[in-house]
């Protein structure tokens, strides 16, 4: 395939993006830069062009990064040994987050890095996680070399401040050996217990009691090892005056291995140990299900996720990789285009244009002039510019605004899961039940009294509830996973079913923050003018001028002559014989801008005005469907950083019950949670930024909203891709339905309970036959709930 054509453009061979120039070739292959064609030949050099073959463009989410200094932070011997996870003489053990990995391509060509650079001696990626865990030769290659080895081929590791000081969420190694202990134990328990399944008596009573003792060993494992878990929860809910739904799970464990231990002794029988083992282990895959669903994502975020681990400090003329606690006021910062501003400080060199969306909500960058101060958590989104700082990172805009008393105050108490509660009167039931039970027959046959109160305990054991709470909410957690729905838990799903407010924040979660609507308004351009207008405006970096540019769809390779550019007024030049001027009515006309008229920027052809363009958010397609499903059975609000300009169209689109506030500040937004929460409102945040941190922290259930998963987010009890946003209200049923599911088991296991019961008061249950009845109960339950959101999720499309 020598280019790929589509109508008058040419695609580059390895991203997909449009070539402005046909000049960039390599083996009759097309390219859009220098970056790509590089790539290409690195690749095609060693061999490994089958990338290209697995997957159609599979560069297109890959941008390179020319800046060769870009990771010399990693030369520093104190970063490096806080990033890499093992080292010696001979190897080194590193693991880099990288959020472009998306295909099959991916994976071949990050486990072939071996064949690129002979110091790499293994690469494995994990694909949810998006991570490749390098282990390289540090006498032929360095960590500096492996970073810039994946930058080259496009896949720039994001290495973040947080990543030196906490570790990713991982799915404990205890509870997956308890788990493996446990269920070894049971299948080889159940298996020397088959003679006394069928009521076989052994002839060789040596034999027989060989495979007890056998029993016996097994079950000492799990009881002193897998059931920990059990048992610790019981405990802390008892020293603080809680029975939680563990109480009667750790006493019948603990009842099942005593009763057996005594027949065992004894040689009165064989005893329950099957029974017992069968508890713990499926109670901990329960546990282990829901652990794995949501373990790939953080949820708990602070503002050192948002922070390089290093920027690049000016002395002396030389540029020298620092690390950002070590970065001091006085200090000149160099600070490229896309970097975050890490610390307050005043500008001395460059004109910037500070995108402060993440942090304030507004989304039109501000354009700063020299002198002006710039504070920390804004991106730069034009060239290059220097920063002196004047205050240290820890005492930066952003850091206070994160470490402020209301955004680090425990969120609203939530309710208590009611599965507990159910738990707390069904333990105190089944107590008394078994008190009163010993009592009768101590007095009525002393003999039956033990049998009673075991068989008490073990067939009311409140499994069934629990194994169909855990394995529900389980599937449930990974029927929204599927949905690129991730919720920090099981309780997230409780939350959001009883919510009754949704809060919407505006720019970034209903409007796009990738796509812009532009509206021409005045005299009629021809065709001339308006590639002389692309060609001025895409001189600049601005984010108004590659609007516009991208406006009239009509590409120019028109020459621009006496460009010049007004730091936060706007932009002229000479194109095709006319002077163009774009910028703020001030700029063009003389005349101020009107409050509230929105994002404008004026047109001017020879000094004349004709007209101007009107630049807005573009709202997401699904919003009108979105907050019509959504506002039949909540009270819906939005707070938003910006402007009032789109009051009357936002009110249209939300209805005339929907509350709008603008310019709401992050402690505005925090307290209007707090408000609708002290009128008895369950809140449901859904933001997307650091200004929404604090009211998503306090809402009963805070969701935040990514165009990427792997992109970073704020601390939330949930992260929803943008792309599923539609599909929210039916992650609301699916989440009510599970509690309706929930509660259905639970009656069942309720109607189970009185009936064995019924019989073990009675003395008519052995525990044998209680022992068989309370895990087949409990799996008859956990299918059938299990089933049922499946079916549910079916019938949804989800």
């Amino acid at each position: 395939m020598d280019a790929i054509v589509t109508g008058p453009h040419i695609i580059c061979y390895h991203c997909g993006e449009d070539c402005a120039s046909e000049k960039i070739m390599a083996d009759n292959k097309h390219f859009c830069c220098e970056g790509c064609r590089m790539v290409f030949r690195l690749l095609n050099q060693n061999g490994l062009c089958e990338y290209y073959e697995l997957n159609h463009q599979p560069g297109a989410n890959q941008r390179l990064q020319a800046r060769k200094d870009k990771f010399a932070f990693l030369d520093d011997a104190k970063i490096h040994q806080q990033l890499i996870s093992y080292e010696d003489e001979k190897q080194t053990h590193v693991t880099f987050y990288l959020p472009q990995i998306h295909c099959s391509s991916c994976l071949y060509l990050l486990e072939h890095l071996h064949k690129i650079n002979d110091g790499i001696i293994s690469s494995r990626v994990n694909f949810t996680r998006r991570e490749v865990s390098l282990v390289f030769d540090p006498r032929l290659t360095s960590l500096r070399d492996a970073a810039e080895l994946l930058n080259n081929i496009g896949y720039e590791p994001y290495i973040s401040l947080q990543d030196l000081q906490h570790q990713p969420p991982r799915i404990k190694k205890r509870l997956i050996y308890q788990l493996g202990v446990a269920g070894f134990c049971f299948g080889n328990i159940m298996l020397m217990s088959f003679p006394e399944y069928l009521g076989l008596e052994s002839a060789d009573m040596k034999l027989q009691n060989m495979f007890r003792v056998l029993n016996v060993i097994l079950a000492l494992p799990v009881f002193f090892f897998s059931a920990q878990p059990f048992f610790a929860a019981a405990w802390h809910g008892l020293k603080n005056r809680f029975l939680n739904i563990d109480a009667p799970i750790a006493l019948a464990i603990l009842v099942t291995f005593g009763r057996s231990m005594y027949e065992v002794i004894t040689g009165t029988g064989a005893g329950y140990f099957d029974s017992m083992s069968g508890i713990v282990f499926f109670m901990l895959v329960g546990r282990v299900l829901q652990d794995k669903t949501y373990q790939q994502l953080s949820f708990d975020r602070d503002y050192t996720s948002y922070f390089p681990i290093a920027i690049t400090v000016i002395k002396d003329g030389n540029h020298i990789p620092t690390a950002l606690p070590d970065i001091k006021p006085g200090d000149t910062l160099l600070i490229h285009s896309q970097e975050l501003i890490p610390a307050d400080g005043i500008l001395t060199k460059g004109m910037a244009a500070v995108d402060y969306s993440f942090v304030t909500g507004e989304s039109v960058p501000v354009q700063k002039e020299m002198g002006e101060l710039l504070y920390a958590g804004g991106k730069q989104t034009g060239n290059a510019i220097e920063l002196l700082v004047i205050k240290e990172v820890a005492q930066g805009y952003l850091t206070k605004l994160w470490l402020r008393d209301e955004f680090k105050k425990s969120p609203v108490e939530k309710n208590v899961s009611f599965v507990h509660l159910l738990s707390r009167w069904f333990t105190v039931i089944l107590f008394s039940i078994a008190t009163v039970a010993a009592v009768y027959w101590s007095f009525t046959d002393s003999s039956k009294t033990w049998q009673v109160v075991t068989a008490v305990l073990i067939v009311a054991c409140p499994c069934a509830l629990l194994l169909s709470n855990s394995f529900t909410n389980g599937n449930v957690l990974r029927i929204l996973g599927r949905n690129r729905f991730y919720l920090r838990g099981a309780q997230a799903i409780e939350d959001i079913a009883n919510s009754n407010s949704i809060v919407f924040d505006k720019t970034g979660t209903l409007t796009s923050t990738r796509e812009q609507e532009v509206a021409y308004e005045g005299r009629a351009l021809s065709l001339e003018i308006q590639q002389s207008v692309t060609a001025l405006a895409s001189q600049s970096n601005h984010p108004l001028s590659k609007a516009i540019a991208q406006y009239f769809n009509a590409r120019s390779n028109a020459r621009v002559e006496g460009f010049r550019e007004v730091a936060g007024r706007g932009t002229e030049g000479y194109v095709m014989g006319n002077m163009i001027t774009l910028g703020s009515s001030q700029h063009v006309t003389g005349n101020p801008d009107k409050e509230n008229t929105g994002t404008s920027v004026f047109l001017a052809i020879d000094g004349e005005c004709v007209g101007f363009f009107r630049v807005k958010n573009r709202y997401r397609d699904c919003v009108p469907q979105l907050v019509s499903e959504l506002g039949k059975h909540n009270k819906l609000s939005v707070l938003s950083g910006d402007n009032s300009a789109e009051r009357s169209y936002l009110q249209q689109l939300m209805g005339e019950e929907a509350l709008l506030l603008f310019r709401q500040r992050p402690e505005d937004k925090l307290q209007f949670i707090q408000q609708l929460q002290q009128r008895g409102q369950t809140v449901m945040m859904i933001g997307d930024g650091l200004n929404d941190a604090g009211a998503l922290r306090q809402s009963n259930v805070g969701i935040a909203i990514t165009e990427d998963t792997n992109n970073f987010t704020p601390a939330s009890d949930a992260i929803l891709e943008a792309a599923q946003l539609p599909k929210l209200p039916l992650f609301i049923r699916l989440c009510r339905a599970n509690k309706r599911i929930v509660i259905a088991s639970f009656v069942l296991s309720i109607l189970y309970n009185i009936v064995g019961i019924g019989f073990a008061v009675q003395g008519m249950l052995s525990p044998l036959i209680a022992a068989i009845l309370m895990p087949a109960s409990s799996l008859s339950i956990v299918l059938l709930t299990f089933g049922c959101s499946n079916v549910l999720a079916r019938r949804w499309k989800l």
